[in-house]
């Protein structure tokens, strides 16, 4: 017993990992009335099982203090749980009374932001404001210094704006003109937009700008108007108001310390520490202010929702939110996979998307037609069109390395092989027809 304690407590400090108990049932919330019969989404019990297995093998790492999750397949829930906590643990002992996570809690989605808010360019192109082909430059003049006037908007949504990094330090207090200014003023990595590079921040602060010069509203509003308010959405906003602040889920940093290679890397693209981030991230400076690339905050049922809006061509519950084309220019590639010059690693991209590939992608196993975007750290939200599935994994640790590397690809892999391909995606009819 002394000897299995002593282990706990290594492990708990090595890894930065909370205790976890042996029943889970105490720290998950399950939405009982909302989840369908898995034979109403065309699956075993067996399979949902297997997937929700999956997920508490990934908790039970202990990287991740809570875990919310939630599926739709053929537009309903079948899955829709949270287990953990939302405040109060430590990775050094064990605590008496950390506040357990509900389905209502509010998780920051970090990078996930990217995809709403690269579809609110798609919007706004949509309603005739933009051209995604244009230049940002006629839209934003100053963004043309330094050779960057003939980038285009659909070339800073697919990560080859030529800005990917910010060239100096964030603001402590979040100034959105100040970050605006930085961005215009940046030299491009090329002026072509040729270089494929992760744009972490930059390209949702453009995003704002074109918003505010063609609306006169800002990007809060935006959504609001378009988005948030229409599907019912209880957060689902850049930052928080002030009554949530009490019922959002912590951050914490967690895993294997990072070493000066890894650390370094991650600096670059997130241009602060890891460290930093996390802590900056629960400070009430970054809930009131609107981050586009990193800072909304949702329960893992509203994204699930948002991504089944995408599977819907736009309609949600008889209302139109998007055109279907809409849907379709913002998920389809804008090139073959490739090294992706900030993260070092092969990417696919859409004009805003994150793709999944063939054998394996991001998304599981042959997802080639899924998108979606991932976040800071293990946050992954998705469609898969050819399985009708729209996925919401959230979380509230921030590792890069540790126990939790096996427990994530099995539970990827669980939901792709468990939700087998219903549409065919190749098809000799047209996808979309012209009204007459």
């Amino acid at each position: 017993m002394i000897y299995q304690k002593f282990s706990k407590a290594i492990y708990r400090r090595a890894f930065r990992a909370i205790d976890i108990p042996e029943d889970l049932t105490s720290i998950t919330d399950i939405d009982k009335k909302g989840e369908a019969a898995p034979r109403d989404v065309g699956l075993t019990p067996e399979a949902v099982e297997e997937i929700w297995s999956t997920i508490e093998d990934f908790f039970r790492t202990g990287i991740h203090p809570m875990l919310s999750v939630c599926i739709r397949r053929h537009g309903k829930v079948f899955l829709n749980r949270s287990i953990g906590y939302a405040r109060g643990v430590s990775f050094a002992e064990q605590v008496e009374d950390p506040v357990i996570a509900t389905l209502d809690t509010p998780v920051c989605l970090f990078s996930a932001s990217k995809s709403i808010s690269a579809m609110l360019a798609h919007l706004l192109a949509e309603q005739g404001k933009i051209n995604l082909l244009d230049p940002v430059s006629y839209y934003i003049p100053a963004f043309a210094a330094k050779g960057k006037g003939n980038i285009t908007i659909q070339q800073m949504l697919s990560h080859r704006g030529g800005v990917p990094n910010l060239p100096g330090e964030p603001s402590e207090e979040f100034d959105r003109d100040e970050t605006v200014r930085q961005i215009c003023e940046a030299e491009p990595n090329d002026p072509d937009g040729r270089v494929m590079a992760y744009h972490a921040v930059t390209g949702g602060f453009i995003i704002d700008e074109l918003i505010r010069v063609t609306t006169g509203m800002d990007i809060q509003q935006y959504l609001d108007k378009y988005i948030r308010k229409p599907m019912g959405m209880k957060y689902f906003r850049y930052g928080l108001d002030k009554k949530d602040y009490n019922k959002v889920a912590i951050n914490y940093t967690s895993g294997l310390r990072n070493g000066r290679v890894i650390g370094g890397v991650l600096k670059k693209v997130l241009s602060v520490d890891v460290e930093d981030c996390v802590e900056l991230s629960n400070s009430e400076q970054f809930y009131q202010t609107i981050v586009p690339s990193g800072n909304i905050y949702a329960t893992a049922e509203e994204v699930s929702r948002f991504y089944q809006l995408l599977l819907n061509h736009g309609e949600w519950k008889g209302k139109k939110i998007f055109d279907p084309l809409t849907i379709h220019r913002a998920t389809r590639e804008t090139g073959k996979m490739q090294i992706d010059k900030s993260l070092f690693l092969p990417m696919r991209y859409s004009a805003g998307m994150m793709l999944g590939a063939k054998p394996v992608g991001m998304y599981g196993r042959n997802s080639h037609y899924a998108y979606g975007h991932v976040g800071f750290s293990n946050i992954f939200c998705w469609a898969d069109p050819e399985r009708d599935i729209s996925v919401a994994i959230m979380n509230t640790g921030k590792p890069v390395l540790g126990p939790h590397i096996k427990a994530l690809p099995n539970m990827m892999g669980a939901i792709s092989n468990n939700c087998p391909p219903v549409v065919d995606m190749v098809t000799d009819e047209p996808v979309y027809k012209r009204l007459a």
